[in-house]
């Protein structure tokens, strides 16, 4: 339907709105102008103005409605029916000028299209609208009209034209009518069957119109809804137009003509549609905007932009020529940006290198850095995106920049490819290429190294931190070696580093590194890999250092395993060890300083902060603070003694005084007054400043107390200096003073305050006072406190009695008077405490009689109270029997001569309670041992009478039965008497007169019987014995003294009571004490001879109370029961042997005696652990037994060997030279003097056992026997203990005889040497069989240690049998010493030296290096070596041995450095000898020759080195080292150079200039000269190369010779370089001879010039802008051309020619020379002359002349000239060069010919006029070379859709499907043919699918490709019935799980597996 309708009326009519259906338009209306019908969709049909449209307008009234009428016009374009149109009532409306009720008019108005039948002459309607158009119409119609009369509406007549052209306008007007269908059909209104009727309909109706033009245009441009039917209709223009051609009367085109080439681009533009998009997206509306589109740029990057990459780049492909004119940066940067890495990396890589790389580069040469930028963007990112395939993926990114196709590979051939490619100067492409090469080595590090690291890291490092950080992946320390030496070995090998020196950095590094983070102190990983590292390193040196470094980085304290490494390098022996030593040292310090928290060791560098960091240290008041801050100050060398007086000083202010002395006591006499000064100056200062609060008071207490036992060791250590002493002293006293004033008064005064008299008499005055106030107050019973808080000392409590007496003792005050009443006060009242403290107080203050007096009366007292068992006040923890005892020993210290015997008394008394109380069993009853007596330090008698005599052991004794029974006894005995006695009377029974009616002896019996009986029952017979005595004593010496004046005959009277009395009780008491006595004796006998320590004297005493006989059995029954116990043996014997004495029993004492000698000896040689058991008790001739064992202890010295044969009369010379060999020996291995003792004796030193042994030589008469014993016994020793053999030696030559044979100088030499030396190599054959004739075991030393026996006693041959296998670089110094002292030839050792150590050491090295790739084995490790082995060659005196022994080495080494070298090193000794010959010597001719040779060799080897270096070992290169000049131009041939410009970040490429230069250095080579005769034959040759024709055309990047020249100008400086080129390009004559340069010459050194300088340079000598430079050189480029050609023509004339006639004139004249139809044709790209006719000549041409490839890219060129298509061969030269290579291929193709099918598929695919190429029959030669992927691919661009179904599937039926997937695969899975691949793929697949093959394709690699098919098309279930046909239920469970995951159901995502499995089966499974 028309949906706008324009009539024109006049010039000036107005618009009227019409209204069809739903739309709106515009209509109006002018007679005699224009009709223009048009509709929504763009469909016109437009007449010029010159044409008559309108033909007649006819009016008819309507019979049955007046004013109504119908009208009919008839047009060109057909005729128009308008009913019921109301005129009358519009005219009326009209006439009124009522416009309102005009528009109100309504009417039943039908437009209709009418169709005339030229042929029946009959009309139809076709095609009807609302009429209200027409309303509107006659509205807005003017009224003054005078086109229309409306007199002549009812004579109007309907007229319909029947000539030919209306008929044809008919069919037009159909055929639009059609194209409005069409149009709706793409908005998807039709079903396919109604499609096809429609274009069948359109064709037919075409096919009646004449007009082709019309024809053409409508089957290009009309929306054809279908594929096929769009493809038969531009068959059919096609076909019309050819038609047209060939008609000579075809009628006038109406417009302008349409060309065949818009027919062949609308069907390239189809082609490309199909392929692109698929049939599945094809419309009308998208095939018509398609076509259409211009800009096909835009859709490539809307399709990259979505992912379609396989789209994107199929469109490039055909259609790059459509954009490549107008491309820039701008479209580059969209391409770019539109890319997506989603898409198969692979893909997208080979696209962009293939095509959009050499493209930009061409197109536009200044987007190289925004590809390079991008590039390297897309390549980092990946890191992030893909890590999985990370880096390789980056470097596959990256570098395709660098190995895209060059210009010349693809592309135009036209001046485009000329331009230089001199674009990696720029940051962008530079940056770009660092990134290939990184990323290079990442991937190495990645896969052959196994290291990981981030890109970002990777860039910040280097060879060496790389390294680092290999190091740095290793977890476990234990596996650096293993992957030191797996991984980190080659790499360091392939960088050519130095694996210790770089160990030791990493070490460093590492130590660096974990200085600048903090560490906790338990994270010690990093110092177990350290360790490790550092065990790796061979290099003792930098072991040493790296140990070092350790060692100052290590956390401190140092984990185990660093503290094991510095302990072991510790004992090595090195330069470095004084350094080890002194890092220890700092070590110690800092692990000092880290346990008081202080890290900072520059605090130890000033010595004012070390003494800072003491007092630190010393404040921290740890055990070990003094002895860390010596450590300190010894290591800085500063004073001790400060450190002491300030930790004495911090003691004493933490009020540990006691610490303070003691540590004071410790120290050297100089020191500790030193300290003790310091203390005693300070003290006076602390006492200066006031104590005001009482922590202050207690701190000036504490440190006065201390200062005063300080003072007293001061005065104890004064003895020479009578000065000082008295001022020690009166220190002394004053501090004392001080102390107790301020301990017992809280008075606190310096010693200027103590001196100052006034105050001490206020002081003294105050206090009396203050005590008289509480006394009076005490009395009272109004007892307050009296605060006496006075100033200036005064006490701050009121003064108790002890106070008082203290002050008064302090301030000189008698006080016994006061003390006495006190004493007596408090033993009233029953405090014990009180009357002690008294007692001891006196005891302490006042000696004196007095208080002696007081303290015997007070120690009386107590001992009745506690017989009494009176109650008393006892201080909990007092030792009260103790302090009774000390009591009375005071007083009897003290007292006056009246109380003597009674104190006395009371001593023995209360000493045995003492001792009772000793025995008895503590507990809360009783009382508590005091730690120190009341002096403060224990009794010395007491402490010399029994610690180390013999004490009692009995049953403890129970206290509340023993004590008081021993107090009541002694009250018995010393009873308290009231009467005034007299001077000298004594109060104590023993002493005591008798009294009548008082018989003192029976208070006595009682107790005496009950407390002995007690002791007896506990076994406590010593105090049972003492008890006895003392009370039987004190009862006789009282009877005795009472009646001492009676004479022996008188006899008291019966009538004497008291006499009978007391005669009585003494009978009574001395029977019970006699059996006492005795059973004690025999039992402290016992426990006397049994006790620890043997008290003999005791011993003796108690054997005198018994009888003689009794006593002598009573010994020796002990002695036979003591067995071997010679302390108790020797103790009874010397008790005996007195006993015996004292009886005169002479023969009992001399048993007594030999037994006390016996038993000396066994306890003097069990202190050597020496037994005595074999020869005790025995006569002395047994005794000599025990010599040999005697010398064989090492703590037996001389004198007791003598005195032990003195003592059993034994010989002594025999024994002393038993004692020598013992000595001698006893550290020795041989068989016959083996230790026979049963005990293994611990070796001793062999110096202490020379030295013995030369102690005794002296004492031996004759040295003689002793010289051939040890003469004798020196060939029988072991040969490797070199110490017994020194010793043997020395005593040898110590006893000065002359009768042996020995050079004992030479072999204490010898073994000196051999003591230095440790041995390197096993033990040989000569050593073994030297033991086994000596029948001696092989020493372990043999292994470390050389044979003295075979090395001194032997001969030459055994010498150099061992000492050959030691000869090393490290033994040489010894063994050459060795072997001078031997006197064995030194040219013969040194050659020695020279094999053996190159065998151990160098050879080795050498096939290690071979395995591992390395080029030398010198390095640190083995430089030493090596210049050790020049040192033995130099030294050997023969020159003629020395070059021959080096030459023979130099043999050794495998090409390369070293062999360089080593015959550098021959022809310096070569040339040595030569000198040392004269001209008339006979070996002068030798050395002559040798020399020769050697140098021939060195230049020789040196040259294939450098070769080796440089990886230019190639056979032929190795071939051409005898000639060195002809190898420099082989080396500059070589294809690194080709390579180098195909991939500049390439990596590996050898650098030939260096390799020439070196080459060209070693033979003596000019390389100048070479250089330019290579110049001259690349650059300016006379003549072409044979073989070679002269390409003009070709590019640097093509001209391999031009590649060679710049690389080779490379090496020259740039000014040079360009200069000699430019030269070259402006002058007539070669500057490298006569040869006359030819444009082709100056082509050549322009293209090398505009390569390799840069714009500024080149402008510069030119003197133009590049653009014309640049002109120029394509100037020269055809005037080579021409020049070939043999055409005159010069630069100006070339460039004012016009250049089609050029061109033509050279078509004309040479167009049978394939070079001149070349030119034409780059003359014709260059200039775009596209004369049809030129190039059908051209292309004919090409193919007659058969230049196909180049014939390739020419097409390719021309693809983008659609006015070039329709010429007669274009189709037959792309179908030429598509077939090309099956002319020559065969089956199976080779690589090659496979290459060049798979181009000509791509170049199949590109061609734009593929309709006109059989395809099926190229399809089938795909088939003949067995290559049905291919052949799959052309099936898919057979245009017929049927067809193209038909030959797919009949060639899926015959091929192999697994060989069409593997095509797949190798030839077609990137870059152009993706889209391809995956069609043919998903037809093979469908294939494999409906044909079943499962089992034939379920093992293969394609198996998941099929499956992955199954499932993105949802068939899965065939598959699973098939898994479960064969029983693999497991894989079909599987595939329905993975197909749930990726698009399954979700409401089945909780079925289980097995349920799945069945609903599939089953056919429920809901899909």
């Amino acid at each position: 339907m028309w949906n706008e309708i324009e009539l024109l009326l006049n010039d000036d009519t107005g618009p009227l709105p019409v209204g069809l259906g739903q739309e709106c338009g515009t209509a109006l209306y002018q007679v005699d102008t224009l009709l223009q019908i048009t509709s929504s969709e763009k469909n016109l049909v437009e007449q010029s103005k010159s044409e008559k449209t309108y033909l007649n307008l006819c009016f008819i009234k309507d019979n049955a409605d007046a004013g109504v009428y119908h009208m009919f016009i008839l047009t060109n374009n057909g005729c128009f029916c308008i009913m019921c149109v109301p005129l009358g009532k519009t005219q009326e409306a009209i006439e009124k000028m009522d416009m309102t009720t005009a528009k109100q008019g309504e009417g039943d108005s039908v437009l209709s299209k009418w169709e005339v039948d030229p042929s029946t002459a009959l009309v139809s309607a076709q095609s009807f609208a609302d009429s209200s158009l027409i309303q509107e119409f006659l509205l807005t119609t003017e009224s003054d009209s005078s086109q229309v009369t409306w007199q002549g509406l009812a004579n109007v007549k309907l007229i319909v034209m029947t000539m030919p052209d209306d008929k044809q306008l008919v069919y037009k007007v159909k055929a639009n009518t059609i194209l409005e269908k069409l149009a709706s059909a793409s908005l998807g209104s039709y079903g396919q069957e109604a499609l096809l009727d429609l274009g069948n309909e359109a064709k037919e109706n075409l096919q009646k119109i004449q007009d082709s033009q019309f024809v053409v245009n409508y089957c290009i441009n009309a929306p054809w809804p279908l594929y096929e039917t769009t493809r038969e209709m531009l068959n059919y223009a096609k076909v019309r137009i050819l038609k047209k051609d060939n008609r000579t009367n075809a009628p006038p085109s109406d417009g302008a003509p349409v060309s065949i080439a818009e027919v062949l681009r609308a069907q390239a533009r189809l082609t490309t549609f199909y392929e692109a998009f698929g049939l599945e997206k094809f419309s009308g509306i998208a095939w018509t905007e398609f076509l259409n589109n211009e800009d096909m740029f835009k859709i490539i990057v809307l399709q990259l932009e979505e992912g379609n990459l396989a789209c994107a780049q199929y469109l490039w492909l055909r259609h790059q020529a459509d954009f490549e004119s107008i491309f820039d940066e701008k479209m580059l940067k969209d391409l770019l940006n539109a890319i997506h890495f989603t898409a198969p990396l692979k893909e997208i890589c080979v696209w962009l290198k293939n095509f959009v790389i050499p493209f930009s580069r061409r197109v536009v040469p200044d987007g190289q850095k925004i590809l390079a930028k991008w590039l390297e963007q897309a390549a980092r990112n990946l890191e992030l995106t893909d890590k999985a395939n990370w880096p390789e993926n980056g470097l596959q990114v990256a570098e395709i920049f660098f190995t895209s196709k060059n210009q010349g590979e693809l592309g135009v051939t036209a001046f485009g490819k000329w331009t230089p490619l001199r674009c990696g100067d720029c940051e962008e492409i530079q940056r770009l290429k660092k990134l290939v090469n990184d990323l290079q080595e990442l991937r190495n590090l990645y896969r052959k190294y196994n290291c990981r690291l981030a890109f970002c890291d990777f860039e910040k490092e280097n060879a060496t931190t790389i390294v680092f950080r290999m190091l740095d992946k290793i977890l476990a320390p234990e596996l650096v070696p293993s992957i030191l030496e797996k991984f980190i070995k080659p790499y360091l090998c392939e960088h050519k580093l130095q694996k210790d020196e770089l160990l030791l950095q990493y070490v460093k590094d590492l130590l660096e590194r974990c200085r600048t983070r903090s560490i906790s102190v338990f994270e010690t990983a990093w110092e177990a890999k350290a360790v490790a590292v550092i065990g790796c390193i061979s290099d003792t040196d930098l072991k040493f250092d790296a140990v070092l470094q350790i060692m100052h980085g290590a956390v401190v304290p140092w984990s185990a395993a660093v503290e094991q490494l510095v302990k072991q390098h510790l004992e090595m022996n090195h330069a470095k060890l004084n350094l080890l030593q002194e890092s220890y040292r700092l070590m110690e310090m800092k692990k000092l300083l880290r346990a008081y928290g202080i890290r900072d060791t520059n605090l130890l560098k000033d010595k004012q902060m070390i003494m800072r960091l003491v007092r630190y240290i010393l404040k921290q008041d740890t055990p070990t603070c003094l002895e860390d801050a010596l450590k300190i100050v010894e290591a800085y060398l500063l004073p001790t003694g400060e450190v002491y007086f300030l930790r004495m000083m911090d003691l004493i202010a933490k009020e540990r005084g006691e610490e303070a002395l003691t540590l004071l006591k410790s120290l050297p006499l100089a020191k500790a007054e030193e300290v003790a000064e310091r203390l005693t100056l300070w003290g006076r200062l602390v006492l200066q400043s006031k104590a005001d609060d009482p922590e202050e008071q207690n701190s000036q207490m504490v440190m006065t107390k201390t200062l005063v036992e300080i003072l007293k060791f001061q005065f104890s250590i004064q003895k020479d200096n009578p000065v000082k002493k008295y001022e020690c002293q009166e220190n002394l006293k004053m501090f004392e003073t001080l102390a107790t004033l301020q301990e017992y008064f809280d008075i606190f005064l310096s010693d200027e305050e103590y001196r100052n008299p006034s105050l001490i008499s206020a002081l003294l005055e105050d206090h009396i006072s203050s005590y008289e106030r509480v006394r009076s107050a005490s009395k009272s019973r109004n007892v307050q406190a009296v605060n006496c808080n006075s100033e200036g000392g005064k006490p701050k409590t009121p003064p108790t009695q002890s106070r008082l007496y203290r002050l008064a003792l302090l301030l000189q005050v008698s006080e016994h008077e006061l003390g006495e009443k006190l004493a007596l006060r408090a033993l009233d009242d029953g405090k014990v405490e009180v009357a002690v403290n008294i007692c001891r107080e006196f005891y302490e203050n006042s000696w004196n009689e007095s208080t002696g007096k007081l303290l015997f009366a007070v120690c009386q007292r107590l001992c009745h109270m506690l017989g009494a068992d009176v109650p008393m006040v006892t201080p909990h923890g007092m030792d009260l029997p103790a302090v009774i005892h000390e009591l009375a020993g005071q007083a009897a210290t003290l007292c006056s001569p009246d109380l003597v015997l009674d104190c006395l008394e009371l001593c023995k008394y209360t000493s045995l309670a003492k001792e009772i109380h000793g025995q008895c069993q503590m507990d809360n009853y009783e009382f508590t041992a005091e730690t120190t007596s009341s002096g403060g330090d224990k009794d010395p008698y007491e402490e010399w009478t029994y610690d180390d005599f013999f004490k009692e052991d009995g049953i403890v004794l129970d206290p509340q039965t023993s004590l008081p029974v021993a107090y009541e006894l002694t009250s018995a005995v010393l009873p308290i008497c009231e009467d005034k006695l007299y001077p000298l009377e004594s109060q104590s029974l023993a002493h005591r007169t008798f009294m009548e009616g008082h018989n003192f002896l029976l208070p006595v019996g009682s107790p005496f019987s009950a407390a002995v009986q007690n002791l007896l029952e506990c076994s406590q017979f010593q105090l049972a014995l003492q008890l006895t005595v003392c009370g039987f004593g004190s009862c006789l010496l009282h009877g005795i003294s009472n009646t001492v004046d009676l004479t022996p005959s008188e006899k008291p009277h019966d009538s004497d009571l008291l006499l009978t009395e007391t005669r009585s009780f003494l009978l009574a008491m001395k029977e019970k004490s006699s059996s006492v006595i005795r059973t004690s004796v025999l039992n402290l006998l016992h426990k006397v001879f049994n006790s620890r320590v043997i008290d003999q004297s005791l011993a003796l005493g108690y054997c005198t109370v018994l009888p003689k006989d009794e006593m002598f059995n009573k010994l020796w029954e002990i002695i036979n029961n003591s067995w071997q116990n010679y302390r108790k043996v020797l103790a009874v014997a010397v008790v005996g042997a007195e006993l015996a004495d004292q009886y005169g029993e002479a023969e009992e004492k001399r048993k007594f005696q030999e037994l006390v000698i016996d038993a000396e000896w066994g306890i003097q040689l069990g202190k050597f652990g020496i037994s005595f058991e074999t020869v005790f008790r025995q006569p002395p001739v047994r005794k000599k037994e025990l010599i040999r064992v005697l010398v064989q202890n090492p703590e037996v010295d001389t004198s007791l060997i003598l005195n032990y044969c003195s003592t059993f009369m034994l010989d002594s010379d025999a024994a002393l030279q038993l004692c020598i060999e013992t000595l001698l020996l006893q550290n020795s291995n041989t068989r016959d003097v083996e230790d026979d003792s049963a005990e293994s004796t611990e070796r001793q030193p062999h110096s202490i056992l020379l030295a013995r042994a030369l102690k005794i030589i002296p004492l031996l008469n004759s040295t003689k026997d002793l010289v051939m014993s040890l003469s004798g016994i020196l060939f029988k020793l072991d040969p490797y203990d070199y110490e017994t053999l020194e010793i043997v030696l020395r005593v040898i030559q110590s006893a000065d005889e002359k009768n042996t044979s020995i050079q004992l100088s030479q072999a204490l030499s010898l073994l000196k040497h051999l003591k230095s030396y440790t041995r390197i190599s096993p033990p040989v054959d000569v050593e073994h069989q030297y033991v086994l004739e000596q029948m001696i075991p092989l020493s372990p030393a043999a292994h470390t240690r050389l044979p003295f026996h075979l090395l001194f006693f032997r001969t030459t041959p055994c010498f150099w049998n061992i000492i050959s296998a030691e000869l090393s670089e490290e033994t040489f110094p010894t063994l050459l010493l060795i072997s001078k002292l031997m006197k064995v030839s030194l040219d013969s050792f040194h050659m020695s030296a020279v094999r053996h150590v190159f065998e151990k050491k160098l050879k080795p090295k050498i096939f290690e290096m071979r395995s591992s790739g390395c080029t030398s084995i010198v390095n640190k490790e083995t430089l030493k070596t090596v210049q050790a082995l020049q040192s033995c060659l130099l030294a050997i005196v023969n020159p003629e041995w020395a070059v021959a022994m080096a030459h023979k080495i130099a043999q050794e080494f495998p090409t390369g450095p070293d062999h360089v070298q080593a015959l550098k090193f021959c022809l310096y000794l070569a040339e040595k000898w030569l000198k040392s010959t004269t001209d008339e010597d006979e070996p002068r001719g030798k050395a002559e020759v040798l020399q020769r040779t050697l140098h021939m060799q060195y230049k020789r080897a040196a040259t294939e080195n450098v070769l080796i270096t440089n990886n230019l070992n190639t056979g032929e290169h190795l071939k051409s080292i005898g000639k060195p000049a002809n190898l420099i131009v082989l080396l500059y041939e070589h294809h690194s150079i080709d390579q180098r410009f195909q991939n500049p970040a390439g990596r590996d490429y050898p650098d030939i200039h260096v390799a020439a230069k070196e080459i060209a250095e070693i033979n003596n080579l000019d390389m100048n000269k070479i250089c330019d005769k290579l110049l001259a034959k690349w650059l300016c040759p006379s003549t072409p190369p044979p073989g070679k024709t002269q390409e003009i055309f070709g590019d640097v990047q093509e001209d391999e010779e031009l590649r060679r020249v710049i690389y080779l100008l490379q090496s020259r400086p740039m000014d040079y370089s360009s200069r000699m080129l430019f030269a070259i390009t402006t002058s007539d004559t070669s500057p490298f001879g006569d040869t006359q340069l030819t444009f082709a010459h100056r082509t050549r050194a322009f293209r090398c010039l505009l390569y390799l300088a840069d714009t500024n340079t080149v402008e510069s000598l030119f003197k133009k802008p590049l653009e014309k430079v640049k002109y120029f050189l394509k100037c020269c480029i055809y005037l080579a051309e021409f020049e070939i050609l043999n055409i005159p023509y010069t630069y100006v004339s070339f460039h004012k020619s016009p250049k089609e006639g050029m061109i033509k004139g050279l078509w004309k004249n040479h167009s049978h020379e394939p070079r001149a139809v070349r030119l034409v044709t780059e003359l014709s790209l260059e200039y775009k002359v596209y004369d049809p006719q030129l190039w059908n000549g051209l292309l004919q041409k090409l193919l007659g002349f058969n230049l196909i490839q180049y014939l390739r890219r020419v097409l390719v060129a021309i693809t983008g000239i659609p006015s070039l298509w329709e010429i007669p061969s274009f189709s037959r030269a792309w179908r030429s060069v598509v077939l090309s290579p099956f002319l020559t291929a065969s089956c199976p193709p080779s690589p090659q010919q496979l290459q060049e099918c798979r181009e000509c598929f791509v170049i199949l695919l590109r061609c734009p006029v593929l309709a006109d190429l059989d395809v099926v029959g190229i399809a089938k030669q795909y088939t003949q070379l067995d290559l049905p992927a291919f052949a799959l691919g052309c099936l898919l661009v057979i245009p017929h859709s049927e067809k193209r179904e038909q030959q797919i599937q009949g060639l899926l039926s015959t091929c192999k499907k697994e060989t069409v997937l593997q095509q797949l695969d190798e030839h077609m899975d990137t870059g152009e043919l993706v889209a391809f691949s995956s069609q043919i793929s998903s037809l093979v697949l469908d294939s494999i699918i409906n044909e079943k093959l499962y089992e034939q394709f379920w093992k293969t690699k394609y198996y998941p490709l099929l499956k992955q098919h199954l499932i993105n098309t949802h068939r899965i279930k065939e598959l699973v019935d098939y898994f479960a046909k064969n029983n693999c239920l497991d894989d079909a469970t599987a595939l329905i799980q993975e197909y749930q995951e990726k698009c399954g159901n979700p409401a089945l995502a909780d079925v289980p597996a097995s349920h799945l499995l069945q609903m599939y089966l089953n056919g429920s499974e809901g899909s």
